[in-house]
């Protein structure tokens, strides 16, 4: 059986992208999925201008088809990024089109924001809905690393994120390589420690934050 190599979160918001087994996509799915997938990359890498020149390629071809379906998953996946890296703003992109994305779209939304309703948990991505219950259990379970760096971001906003589920988000954008995220959370970790007087962890987690920041892309600000 073939898949589609795609991330959990992107499958779930965007279904762009056709399995070899299936028909032959279309000429934009291939190009609006491609260009999420190195705008997801560069914003988790630090890099704010080609992340916004993807995306604007992405909106594109997908405006040629009228959908507001699918542009209100590309602006959901935008600002997944933007809370799986601690940026948590309201989701402009998608409130323009809130009134005529269908109830999943808006669930997700919500999700992001921290303010889902309970009822509303059913229409999430599959690998959402655990997570939404709020428990550090349910984050380390989410398999894709995105998916779960957001899971962690929704818990924190709630106020219930605790120091292991902050390590798991460290482990998890460490892992990837994804500096922005990384530096978030580490300065995450940094604020707790400072606020129970562990001046000694707070001093070690400012060290790693320096080594993170240290590379040309970062010395010249990473923005959201």
């Amino acid at each position: 059986m073939s898949t589609c190599r795609i991330t959990v979160l992107m499958a779930a918001l965007l279904a762009l992208a056709g399995c070899s087994s299936g028909p032959k996509p279309a000429d934009w799915q291939m190009d609006a999925k491609s260009a999420m997938d190195r705008a997801v990359s560069a914003y988790m890498e630090g890099n704010s201008r080609v992340e916004a020149m993807e995306f604007a390629r992405a909106r594109a071809e997908i405006s040629s088809t009228g959908r507001v379906d699918l542009m209100a998953r590309a602006e959901l996946l935008r600002c997944a990024t933007r809370v799986a890296s601690l940026v948590l703003e309201p989701c402009a992109g998608f409130e323009r089109l809130r009134a005529d994305a269908p109830a999943p779209e808006r669930a997700y939304a919500d999700y992001l924001a921290g303010r889902l309703q309970p009822r509303d948990s059913a229409l999430l991505p599959p690998a959402q809905r655990a997570a939404a219950a709020g428990s550090d259990a349910a984050v380390k379970a989410v398999s894709d690393p995105l998916s779960q760096l957001v899971a962690a971001a929704v818990l924190l906003q709630a106020g219930r994120a605790s120091p292991a589920a902050l390590q798991q988000a460290v482990d998890t954008a460490s892992a990837q390589g994804w500096r922005r995220p990384l530096l978030a959370w580490l300065g995450a970790q940094a604020q707790l420690a400072e606020k129970a007087g562990d001046a000694a962890e707070a001093t070690r987690l400012r060290r790693r934050i320096a080594l993170t920041e240290n590379s040309p892309a970062a010395a010249s600000g990473l923005k959201p």
